[in-house]
């Protein structure tokens, strides 16, 4: 995966993205290169890398062999809607000179709250993003559901539906500047994954993707496999937690990814160290041993 099949891909990416969301999801489907692997290895920078600047997070991932980036909002790395556009510029260009893809931006944008000044808020805010992410050449942003409020008296469908037209909105503006909204799945009880579905389904945009997030509850509800099937035409991203856990059925999550012919970025959430660079390598070790096993 050299520097410049890194270049042509986040080039043709951001051509794509221009075209809609038709054809950004086409571009998505080859944003790992082809080497016989087809999952592409990333970062998520909410834990591990939460303190680097863009500097060093491209240094450390083209160091360790990490293709990808989402790039968490309010951290160190300072990619926020108020940098200038030259300095959107310049993010964009350290990436796209780099062995590394910015592949996505990961916001806090959530949709469920009953207060409807918050909800606007976020809704205002996920689209400045949007804008943020084709500035900088990210194809996506991650948004996500957090919280039910039925402790609140709000109706648990009221609240599925609620986030399912938020998403819906910012979906349509979103494409309009050739960037996904792919939706967490999250949240202590958002995260199970027939809530999901409904959501997803309330939503009803094409550019509205899911982000799978391995979570310990994915094994509920009637299992990995069942609750895949919900989601799986809607897959675009994924997040995987510490591939040491026996807990949950990592190899098994391949060879379901490797079924719906997904060929795009997973990408690493995990927690900080003081040797950063040699968790790294560990973990692309690992990640390449269960993907080749398949």
């Amino acid at each position: 995966m050299n520097g410049s099949i890194r270049r042509r891909t986040f080039l043709s990416s951001a051509a794509a993205g221009m075209a809609g969301a038709t054809a950004l999801g086409a571009s998505l489907s080859s944003a790992a290169p082809v080497t016989g692997n087809p999952l592409g290895l990333g970062l998520v920078t909410y834990n591990l890398a939460k303190d680097w600047d863009v500097a060093t997070i491209i240094k450390n991932c083209a160091e360790t062999g990490f293709g990808a980036v989402e790039l968490r909002t309010t951290h160190a790395h300072g990619v926020e809607v108020t940098l200038s556009g030259s300095e959107r510029r310049e993010v964009g260009k350290r990436f796209a000179d780099s062995p590394v893809v910015l592949a996505s931006l990961g916001s806090a944008f959530e949709f469920d709250s009953p207060d409807a000044a918050v909800l606007k808020k976020n809704i205002e805010g996920t689209k400045e993003y949007a804008v943020l992410a084709r500035d900088v050449g990210a194809s996506g942003i991650k948004v996500r559901p957090n919280h039910l409020h039925t402790e609140d008296g709000v109706p648990e469908e009221k609240t599925l539906e609620q986030i399912g037209v938020s998403l819906r909105e910012v979906s349509a503006f979103a494409a309009d500047y050739g960037i996904q909204i792919r939706v967490e799945v999250h949240g202590r009880d958002t995260c199970r994954l027939p809530r999901i579905k409904k959501i997803m389904d309330y939503a009803a945009h094409d550019n509205c993707r899911v982000c799978w997030n391995s979570n310990q509850d994915d094994l509920l509800d009637g299992g990995l496999e069942a609750n895949f099937d919900l989601v799986k035409d809607k897959i675009s991203f994924v997040h995987m937690r510490d591939l040491f856990n026996e807990d949950y059925p990592h190899r098994r999550l391949f060879q379901l990814l490797h079924g719906i012919g997904y060929e795009s970025w997973c990408c690493a959430e995990i927690q900080g160290s003081d040797d950063p660079i040699r968790v790294m390598k560990y973990y692309r070790g690992l990640f390449l041993a269960l993907q080749n096993a398949l």
